[in-house]
Parts: structure tokens; sequence; C-alpha cells
């Protein structure tokens, strides 16, 4: 007698469609964008950059985290984080955070954690935000030519700043 051949093992719903959507390059908007500033907002870039509310489900909120160390690590600040998100949401009730690992969705173009501006940096004058932005021309990764453009605009304006005092 011929054996069936195995099932495979049942999946989630939500997970199929997560698979269908990436697989299309559809966004998918499976995660509430007031949870997802919640979070940034309690954590900070630095672990929000490493980290994704994926959803919430009876009081507990489910973090998708991208490495076993991460998680190791927030295990530790699990009380902490907890406490800051109930201190900024206002009626979210959030009891407890669940930490899996898993696949973290690149962030959205300008808020990659990108330190403010330096006041103490005089402005680009107009030549110099040309040549950046024709330096920049053939970069084309959005998230490497935003980083490369901070970082020039950043050392053009140090280099200016040299210069004036130099001059004085």
């Amino acid at each position: 007698m011929r054996k069936r051949p195995r099932q495979p093992k049942p999946e989630m719903l939500g997970e199929i469609l997560r698979k269908i959507l990436k697989k299309k390059n559809i966004p998918s908007s499976g995660t509430d964008q007031r949870l997802l500033d919640l979070w940034r907002r309690s954590v900070g870039p630095q672990i929000a950059a490493q980290t994704f509310p994926d959803n919430m489900k009876r009081g507990t909120l489910i973090v998708r985290v991208s490495s076993p160390v991460w998680m190791h690590q927030l295990q530790f600040l699990k009380e902490e984080i907890l406490a800051r998100i109930n201190e900024l949401s206002e009626n979210e009730g959030i009891k407890g955070l669940f930490f899996s690992i898993g696949e973290i969705p690149p962030p959205p173009p300008g808020t990659a954690g990108a330190p403010p501006p330096d006041p103490t940096l005089p402005p680009l004058k107009g030549r110099d935000r040309n040549m950046v932005r024709e330096s920049l021309e053939a970069v084309q990764d959005a998230e490497l030519r935003e980083i490369m453009e901070r970082v020039m605009t950043r050392e053009i304006a140090r280099r200016r700043q040299r210069e004036k005092r130099k001059d004085i």
C-alpha cells in the first residue's frame, strides 16, 4: 500500500496573506500606525530599528525582534519598556510584552533614526547643495542616498565653519 504524502503543517491565515502581499510588493497595513508610533516613542530609535510591534492580543503587545541577542536584552528591559508605553499612551492598557524573533520591515524613508541637524553648523549655500545633489544622482538606493546626503552636508558645513574661523 502506498503512503500518502505528508501534509504540511497548517499556517495561520495572516502569515499566508503577509507572504502573498510581500511577494507581490504590496505594502501591508497590518500594524496600527498609532501602535507603531507609540512603540517608537517608547523605546527610541536604536531599539525601534531592531524591533517591530506586530499586534495586540488580550492586552499583550507582540513584538518581532531581529535577533536572539536583542530578544535577550529586551527581556531585561521589559518592565521599563512596559511602564514607558503605558505612560505615553492614553488608553492602550498594555499589560504585557511578548517578544518573538522575526523579520523586521525597513523603516519608512526619513524615519531611520536620523539625528536632527546640528544647530551650531551654518546652513549650506546654494552651490554646496547643488554639488551634493549632483554627486548623489548616481546612487540608486534611496536609504543610502539619504545617509550620504546627511554625511556630506554635515562635512561641508563643518569645513565652511572652520574656514570662517580662520578668516576671523
